[in-house]
């Protein structure tokens, strides 16, 4: 056996078909000792039983079960625990975990990528993420997702669309399962959307997670450099490149980068000033539907809080991820300056500012194509329209007083959830 030990991580959200991919490579493995844990919310793993069933396994024949609860958070200690119990128990060529349908795929390869005791015998191949792709189409034409302000040591019911794109985000390989139910306009959109949300993943259609196992297996598509990267490209590639408008010095209207795959494009917003918090929401409140992502850091006036904003189809999470250091008391903050020399700054602001990354589809509202560049570009003019109305005025920074806690967090680590109407 090899120094190291490829992992190959599967996620997706509940019923996408998992659990039948990873039977059809057990099924398949062409000669591959295959290993698989298996993390289940109940009290009973029934993945594990189906796995089993599938695949004329005994449950304790190199399957090991992680159950009532998820990988990313508090069975991390259970999960490296089995997986060199597993390593020193099996002799197998290769090991596939598949994490629960409400998990998030990033925190259980970092497991694998740290200095842990994991990370010396393991090593990433590929997060493959299973999309139930008809759910995907429906998901982002709409969701009763309630307005709420919420701890998040105490979230129970976070928006299937905002797990459902950072599943996405984080894969190296989507399936898009379950392709038989969809028009071929709908699969031309979900590769569209795909291309934005995650241009680096291989994509492959699939029928009931029929896939040939070489393209799965063995792939070596993991970079933990490139994915500690992932997030920050976008900001970055419109970073200094924006033409500041002669109505506002302070707005910075960053150019669009061309998609060339049907009609899905992205730009990128960012601002000197804050948001007045009322009109702002109502802004979030209000997106069109051609927006089916954003993501970045907003400034709101009111506040001395750093907002992270998240918007995947009809929600809008905001996170309080702390304060501003231009807010720190001076000796702080100093401090914190000279020990951090690449920190951008302002001299009125300091580092207070909204850079807000949009992706949105040449959509009108009746869901039909019309031209690419005249819809996308209409979409994009009305939308810089409005954040830029959104933001606070001079007369009003100097006169108004601002009431954020209304719609958006104001203590650390404090989020709220926005519905877009």
């Amino acid at each position: 056996m090899a120094s190291t030990t490829p992992v190959t991580i599967l996620a997706g959200s509940l019923g996408a078909g998992k659990t039948t991919l990873l039977n059809h490579l057990l099924q398949h493995a062409d000669g591959r000792d295959l290993a698989v844990l298996i993390n289940d919310m109940g009290e009973v793993n029934v993945d594990a039983e189906l796995v089993a069933d599938g695949s004329e396994l005994d449950v304790d024949d190199g399957i090991a079960e992680l159950s009532n609860g998820c990988l990313c958070c508090e069975l991390q200690d259970d999960l490296e625990t089995a997986v060199v119990r597993l390593a020193r128990s099996y002799e197998f060529d290769h090991l596939v975990v598949e994490s629960s349908g409400i998990s998030e795929p990033e925190p259980v390869a970092r497991l694998f990528t740290t200095t842990s005791r994991v990370a010396a015998r393991y090593d990433v191949d590929a997060i493959v993420t299973v999309l139930d792709t008809p759910l995907f189409i429906d998901t982002f034409a709409g969701e009763a997702v309630p307005e709420r302000r919420t701890d998040p040591a105490a979230e129970s019911d976070r928006p299937l669309s905002d797990l459902l794109i950072e599943q996405l985000e984080a894969a190296n390989l989507i399936l898009c399962n379950k392709t038989d139910r969809c028009e071929p306009a709908e699969l031309a959109e979900t590769g569209a959307l795909l291309d934005a949300l995650r241009p680096t993943a291989e994509t492959i259609h699939t029928e009931f997670s029929a896939v040939d196992p070489d393209r799965v297996l063995g792939v070596d598509r993991f970079d933990p450099r490139a994915d500690a990267q992932r997030g920050r490209d976008r900001q970055d590639h419109g970073r200094g490149r924006g033409q500041d408008s002669d109505h506002d010095r302070d707005v910075d209207h960053t150019h669009r980068h061309p998609s060339e795959a049907y009609g899905v494009d992205s730009f990128v917003f960012r601002a000197r000033r804050p948001f007045h918090p009322d009109r702002f929401a109502a802004l979030l409140r209000e997106l069109p539907a051609a927006v089916v992502r954003s993501k970045g850091t907003v400034w709101v006036a009111g506040t001395d809080m750093q907002l992270s904003l998240s918007q995947a189809g009809p929600s809008v999470r905001l996170t309080a991820t702390g304060p501003w250091i231009a807010t720190l008391p001076a000796l702080e903050r100093d401090l914190y300056r000279s020990n951090r020399p690449d920190l951008e700054w302002h001299d009125e602001f300091g580092d207070r500012q909204t850079e807000l990354v949009v992706i949105a589809t040449a959509h009108d509202d009746t869901g039909e194509h019309n031209d690419f560049d005249a819809e996308i570009d209409g979409v994009e003019s009305r939308l810089r329209a409005r954040l830029t109305d959104s933001l606070v005025t001079e007369i009003e920074r100097d006169r108004d007083e601002f009431a954020p806690e209304n719609s958006f967090p104001v203590e650390p680590g404090e989020e709220t959830v926005l519905r877009r109407e």
